[in-house]
């Protein structure tokens, strides 16, 4: 899909100097957004209207935004969705990545960060200008609508795995850096500390094994990944 003129972001975090710091910033990025309290107040707000971007707190009275994350992915596999906790343990971080976001920031953060991700996550979500279909083996990636197959059954992915995937197939045959992956993807420069690679590949091998793909991602020791498995 063509992002909207106006991008349409809904926030939710409980604490309410959060809520208004991140609806600043965003808007004078030209972004439209929408606040909430809870968690529960945000899906009931997703039951009507359907946004561009969500970003999630954790800790919020009610549903927590784990859950939140969750029930948003099963209800919509496209739906970029970011974390925004205090929470920093690998555990929580694997545990947001494995339900589905598409990016885990840490409090506190520069509000120029989180408009960077944000920019970063809507970018690849859209919809690229030229489709084409990108094969290994089993696995079939359709990068006009963005979805993807195992054999021809369909195989559920968030868009930054799906990107993940798509440049791994791309570069078949050679080991894809770290840090290349983590700037193209990601939008992350050299020197930022991050294990979203690291975490995106595990929740990848996972959904490519229960799919029963003999494809799968290879670590490279000190270097970074590559695709590999059974291919047609």
């Amino acid at each position: 899909m063509l992002l909207a003129m106006e991008p349409t972001i809904f926030v939710a975090d409980d604490e309410k100097n959060i809520r208004e710091l991140i609806e600043a910033f965003l808007c004078r990025e030209g972004f439209s957004v929408r606040t909430f309290a809870t968690g529960d107040e945000l899906l009931e707000a997703c039951a009507n209207e359907v946004p561009d971007l969500v970003i999630l707190d954790i800790m919020m009275p009610g549903t927590d935004g784990l859950s939140v994350c969750s029930a948003l992915r099963k209800s919509d596999s496209k739906l970029p969705i970011i974390i925004v906790s205090a929470k920093d343990s690998v555990f929580d971080r694997v545990t947001g990545l494995t339900l589905g976001c598409d990016d885990y920031l840490i409090k506190p953060f520069l509000p120029i960060e989180l408009t960077a991700r944000v920019k970063a996550v809507l970018r690849r979500s859209a919809e690229p200008a030229t489709p084409e279909t990108l094969e290994y083996g089993a696995l079939s990636l359709f990068t006009g609508p963005r979805t993807a197959a195992v054999d021809g059954r369909p195989l559920s992915l968030s868009p930054t795995e799906f990107d993940f995937l798509s440049l791994l197939v791309k570069n078949r045959g050679r080991a894809v850096e770290r840090k290349e992956l983590l700037r193209t993807v990601w939008g992350i420069g050299d020197g930022v500390d991050t294990r979203a690679a690291d975490d995106s590949v595990k929740r990848l091998r996972r959904k490519l094994r229960d799919a029963g793909s003999p494809v799968t991602i290879e670590t490279v020791r000190g270097y970074g990944f590559r695709i590999t498995g059974e291919e047609a």
